[in-house]
């Protein structure tokens, strides 16, 4: 019969512990270098990859943007009605305040005589016909001031609906703050995002995918300032605008080539790509829009077959980005963070309209 061994039990000790030690320490420092749920290592990304996760980045950073952009534009309007009710508020208050002082007034004199009945008071007056002519007085007085509790009772409902309007612009301003915060971390969460992918690369990998080192971007700015804009860069041939705003438009976009891309920009040294078409027209004259998806509804479409230096390129199903026309199928634009204001094909991204504005 063979014998029941009762099994070893062995300590935390010797080479069991060591590997037991091994193990948490490899565990703790997967952990630390970003090991997550899958215990396994993300790959290295190729520059190809690269560059088509941060293109992708910053398109979603784009249209973050210009949701920023669209908020704050909103929440500068319900400021801006806020204080305009408020103000007219404090004018009324201020009117309704000496309406009621007079009737004040008014009161306490009616307090002071009003111990006698009126025909007593005629009896006794050595004066009837002047006492007469005073009692007439004192009635159209008391109509005046009928009129007069009338009136600061209206002041007082019109007061009550300024307030009341002004508490709804009120809440509606706070929406479009939060708004405002919520597409910011958005935003800066994108491009944090990209920012730490592209520096993962040599430079020569990043200059390859199109990514502008900053100091070689403020170079160019810093000499292309000094320059006229037709010296900014090569001028494609077919860039003759068809009016005089539109080339006023094209002409300050070539001046600003080299100018860094910021998100939320709408110049003179810094631009994101719908605040650089703002500028661009409103030194021509015309007030656009502050976004992409409004910009579009600006003016006339035009189909890309018929476009003119001048007009307004739209790109990705939520037009979320937009570039100048100059002709021969290039277009100024403010791409991304990563590269400055500059000439491009308007291939360059999935075209989704175009505008006449001019």
């Amino acid at each position: 019969m063979a014998a029941h061994r009762r099994p070893i039990r062995r300590s935390l000790g010797g080479r069991t512990a060591a590997r037991t030690a091994f193990t948490i320490a490899l565990a703790g420092a997967a952990g630390a270098t970003g090991f997550e749920g899958t215990g396994t290592a993300v790959p290295d990304l190729t520059p190809a990859q690269v560059r088509a996760k941060v293109d992708k980045l910053y398109q979603e950073a784009e249209v973050a943007t210009e949701k920023y952009n669209g908020a704050k534009e909103k929440a500068a309007r319900a400021e801006g009605r806020v204080d305009s009710l408020q103000d007219e508020a404090a004018r009324r208050t201020e009117r309704l305040n000496s309406e009621r002082a007079a009737l004040g007034s008014q009161a306490a004199a009616q307090y002071r005589d009003g111990g006698i009945d009126p025909s007593l008071r005629l009896m006794l007056s050595s004066d009837p016909d002047r006492y007469l002519d005073g009692a007439a007085f004192a009635e159209r007085a008391g109509s005046r001031q009928a009129s007069t509790v009338r009136r600061v009772g209206r002041q007082l409902r019109e007061i009550e609906q300024l307030r009341g309007a002004a508490d709804v612009e009120l809440t509606a301003l706070r929406t479009r703050q939060a708004e405002l915060k919520r597409h910011k971390k958005t935003v800066t969460g994108k491009l944090d995002e990209a920012r730490d992918l592209l520096s993962r690369l040599p430079a020569g990998e990043r200059t390859r995918i199109g990514a502008d080192d900053p100091d070689t971007a403020r170079a160019s700015r810093a000499s292309r300032s000094a320059a006229s804009p037709r010296d900014a860069g090569p001028v494609p041939s077919g860039t003759t605008a068809s009016n005089s705003r539109a080339a006023t438009a094209i002409a300050y976009a070539y001046e600003k080539l080299g100018s860094p891309y910021v998100w939320g920009a709408t110049g003179p040294d810094a631009f994101d790509c719908s605040g650089l078409m703002q500028a661009a027209y409103r030194d021509a004259g015309i007030a656009l829009p502050r976004t992409t998806y409004a910009q579009i509804n600006a003016g006339q479409r035009v189909a890309r077959s018929e476009l003119q230096p001048g007009d307004l390129v739209f790109f990705y199903s939520g037009i979320s980005h937009v570039g100048l026309y100059i002709g021969n199928g290039q277009m100024i634009h403010a791409p991304n963070p990563s590269a400055p204001v500059r000439v491009a094909p308007i291939t360059e991204m999935p075209f989704a309209g175009a505008t006449r504005v001019a």
